[in-house]
């Protein structure tokens, strides 16, 4: 019996690759996952100024704010829903929670970053890095990454 040659062991690694791969992605994703991710200001923020030490200003978790749609205060800079909650109603996804939201969450469907009064330039709020204060450099990148997960 021949020795097999070197082109037949490696079209049957592909092929095996190939099988296993395949076979083995659809085992695990049984289908497409969406996430959102929002990041903003007050006209996303779903609630994250409720859960920091702010003023009142920063803070929609009061009347009228939420009065229409949710018929209690959400934090919501809004009578009813954000621009952001319409977007995750028509991706068929529920209300992306905010991360500073107190409990275990799994964020698969995403996290809403955006916090009222949050701005892109220094002179924003000068000396109010929020989250930088409240967890430091090394707590924000782990709490980051342990919200997105990269497969």
């Amino acid at each position: 019996m021949e020795k097999p040659s070197s082109v037949s062991l490696f079209f049957l690694l592909h092929v095996a690759l190939a099988i296993s791969t395949c076979g083995g992605s659809k085992s695990w994703h049984s289908k497409q996952q969406a996430a959102f991710f929002i990041f903003g200001d007050s006209y996303l923020d779903s609630g994250n100024n409720n859960y920091i030490n702010t003023t009142t200003l920063d803070q929609a978790n009061f009347w009228p704010y939420g009065e229409t749609y949710f018929k209690f205060p959400t934090g919501r800079f809004s009578d009813g829903r954000l621009i952001s909650d319409f977007i995750a109603e028509y991706a068929h996804l529920p209300f992306v929670p905010p991360f500073l939201q107190p409990g275990f969450h799994q964020y698969y469907d995403g996290v809403n970053f955006a916090s009222s009064g949050a701005g892109a330039l220094v002179e924003t709020f000068q000396g109010s890095e929020i989250y930088k204060k409240e967890e430091g450099n090394s707590g924000l990148q782990t709490g980051f990454l342990s919200v997105v997960y990269l497969p």
